[in-house]
C-alpha cells in the first residue's frame, strides 16, 4: 500500500505530473517565476563560460585533459540552455519540443557528415597539382 496521506486528490495530482517538474518547467505562470528561471539559467551559463576560460588558461588539470574538460563544460552549457531557456523537459506536454530538437540535431548531423564525406571524395578524386600545371603549359 502506498503512503499517499489522507488527501484523496494528492494521488491524481501526482499522476497529472503537477508535482514533478524539471528546473526550467515549473507550472507557475507568474512573471517573477520566468524572470527567476532566466536569471538562474544566466547565472549557470556565466559560471560555466568563465570556468571554461579559466580552465583553458590555467594549469589546474593535466594539460592533455583540458580538451575533454572543455567538452564536458560545453555539454553542461547545452543542458543549461535546453532546460532554462528552451524549456526542454521530459514532461508529456514537451514531446513536440523534444521531437523538434531531435529532428534539428539529425539535420545538422547529416549536413556536417555529408559535407565531410563530399570534401573527402573531392580530395581523393582531385588531380595532383604537378599534373595540372603540366596540362596548362
Amino acid at each position: 500500500m502506498s503512503n499517499l496521506g489522507s488527501d484523496p486528490h494528492r494521488h491524481t495530482d501526482m499522476l497529472d505530473g503537477r508535482e514533478d517538474h524539471a528546473p526550467g518547467d515549473e507550472p507557475e505562470e507568474s512573471a517573477g517565476h520566468w524572470v527567476r528561471n532566466a536569471n538562474l539559467g544566466l547565472g549557470f551559463s556565466v559560471v560555466l563560460t568563465v570556468g571554461a576560460f579559466l580552465l583553458a588558461a590555467s594549469d589546474v588539470i593535466y594539460p592533455p585533459a583540458i580538451p575533454v574538460a572543455l567538452i564536458v563544460l560545453a555539454i553542461a552549457q547545452m543542458g543549461v540552455h535546453l532546460v532554462f531557456f528552451l524549456h526542454i523537459t521530459t514532461g508529456p506536454d514537451n514531446a513536440n519540443n523534444v521531437l523538434a530538437l531531435a529532428f534539428g540535431i539529425l539535420v545538422v548531423f547529416l549536413i556536417v557528415i555529408g559535407s565531410i564525406w563530399i570534401m573527402d571524395h573531392l580530395d581523393q578524386n582531385m588531380m595532383p597539382m604537378e599534373q595540372m600545371m603540366r596540362m596548362q603549359r
